[in-house]
C-alpha cells in the first residue's frame, strides 16, 4: 500500500513538474514579447526608463506554481531580451532584479492565503516591495553600471530628472520622486491585468492530467 502511495505521489509530482515547465516556457515567451513592446513616457520620467508589462506572465506563473517559477520566468525572459536590448544588459539586470522582487514577494504572500483578499494583499505587497527596492538597486547597482559601462555620469543622469522637475537635484531625490511611484504604478497595472485574467486561465494552466 505504501509503495502504491509513493508511486502515485511521484507520478503526481512528475506531472506537476512537466506542466509547470510547459507553462513557464509559454509565459516566458509572452514575457519576451511584452518586454520588446516597452515604451518611454518622457513627460513623466526620463526617456531611458521604459514602461513594459512583461512581469504579468511571471506574476501569473508565481500565483499558479509558486514564486520560484515566477522568478524563473523573469530570469529567462531577460536573458533572451539581451539579444534585443540596447543597454548592454544593464536594463535587463534591473528588470530581473525588480521583477524577481515583485513576483517573489507576491507569490510568497499569495501562497499563504490563496483567496481574492490574499491576492490583493500579495499584489500590493509585491508592488510596494519592488518600488522601494528600485530606489536602492538603482542607486547602488544599476546607475553605477551605467557609468562604468556606458560612461553615463551621475550628474548626467540627475540632469535628465531635474529637466523634468528642478527639485530632483540629486540622485536620491530623483529616485524617490520619480522611480519609486513609477515602479509602484507599474506593479499595480500588472496586478490589475492579473486580476482580470487569472481566474479565467487558472483552471487551464493548473489542470492536472
Amino acid at each position: 500500500m505504501e509503495k502504491t502511495t509513493s508511486t502515485a505521489k511521484k507520478t503526481k509530482y512528475k506531472k506537476f513538474g512537466v506542466r509547470a515547465l510547459t507553462v513557464t516556457a509559454i509565459m516566458t515567451a509572452l514575457g519576451v514579447i511584452l518586454q520588446t513592446l516597452e515604451f518611454p513616457i518622457p513627460s513623466l520620467i526620463p526617456s531611458f526608463i521604459k514602461l513594459d508589462f512583461s512581469e504579468l506572465p511571471a506574476l501569473i506563473t508565481s500565483f499558479a506554481y509558486g514564486p520560484l517559477w515566477g522568478i524563473l520566468v523573469c530570469f529567462i525572459k531577460n536573458v533572451i531580451h539581451v539579444l534585443f536590448g540596447s543597454s548592454m544588459g544593464i536594463g535587463e539586470i534591473s528588470n530581473f532584479i525588480l521583477g524577481a522582487v515583485f513576483v517573489g514577494v507576491a507569490g510568497l504572500v499569495y501562497k499563504k492565503n490563496k483567496s481574492i483578499k490574499g491576492a490583493l494583499i500579495a499584489c500590493l505587497a509585491g508592488s510596494a516591495a519592488m518600488a522601494v527596492f528600485s530606489v536602492f538597486s538603482n542607486y547602488f547597482v544599476i546607475y553605477p553600471l551605467y557609468g562604468k559601462v556606458l560612461g553615463l555620469s551621475t550628474e548626467a543622469i540627475v540632469g535628465m530628472y531635474s529637466a523634468l522637475l528642478p527639485a530632483a537635484d540629486n540622485l536620491w531625490k530623483a529616485l524617490i520622486i520619480f522611480n519609486l511611484p513609477f515602479t509602484f504604478v507599474k506593479g499595480i497595472i500588472d496586478s490589475v491585468f492579473c486580476f482580470l485574467i487569472y481566474k479565467r486561465i487558472s483552471p487551464i494552466i493548473k489542470k492536472q492530467s
